[in-house]
Order: C-alpha cells, then sequence, then structure tokens
C-alpha cells in the first residue's frame, strides 16, 4: 500500500507528457513498481483470496519485466499501470486491511 500511495501521490498533477519527460520520476514509479510486484509475489496464493478481483499474475509478472527486460519497458504502458490499474489495487488493499480482523486465516 505504501509504494502505491507514494507513485500516486508523486504523479499528482502530473500530465503523461510531463511523466515521459521525467526520467527520475519514471524511474522512482518503475522501483515502487517492482516493490509492488515483489509483495505480490511473496504473498502468493494469499493475494488471489484477499483480493480475487486483481490481476495479480500480471503484478507479478511486471516485476520480471523490470528485472530482466527493463530495456522494453514502454514509458506509456507504464502511465496506464498508474492511472487505470493502481487505483482500483489500492481500493483492493484499503479494503483488505480494514477488514483483517474479519479474514479468517488460511
Amino acid at each position: 500500500m505504501e509504494n502505491i500511495s507514494l507513485i500516486l501521490e508523486d504523479v499528482e498533477g502530473v500530465d503523461e507528457a510531463a511523466f515521459g519527460r521525467d526520467r527520475l520520476l519514471q524511474d522512482a514509479v518503475l522501483f515502487r513498481l517492482l516493490r509492488i510486484s515483489e509483495a505480490a509475489v511473496k504473498l502468493g496464493p494469499e493475494a488471489e483470496r484477499l483480493a480475487p478481483d486483481q490481476p495479480w499474475q500480471p503484478i507479478r509478472a511486471f516485476g520480471n519485466v523490470l528485472r530482466h527486460e527493463y530495456d522494453l519497458v514502454a514509458i506509456d504502458q507504464v502511465w496506464l499501470i498508474i492511472t487505470r490499474d493502481l487505483p482500483p489495487l489500492a481500493r483492493a488493499c484499503r479494503l483488505v486491511l480494514a477488514n483483517m480482523d474479519d479474514i479468517p486465516p488460511q
């Protein structure tokens, strides 16, 4: 959740064109997306159980792209992840965290 929040804070008031010109911001976002991917890996099947509406496999797979095929990352696709995919992931994570006491352990 922290990395999602930091990304969304960092891009607040930034449009796609400005993001495309700001390499430092891009690097910060990519590193935080890598952390999100790694957290999804560490959660394993628990992620699907807690938030089944999220695309966990692509989230995990994007980490491999960031680690091994970083030269193929398209910044316009990263912008789509930020604007289209992170807000629903943030909502799902907030909901899970708010209901942790009500979720039975597996």
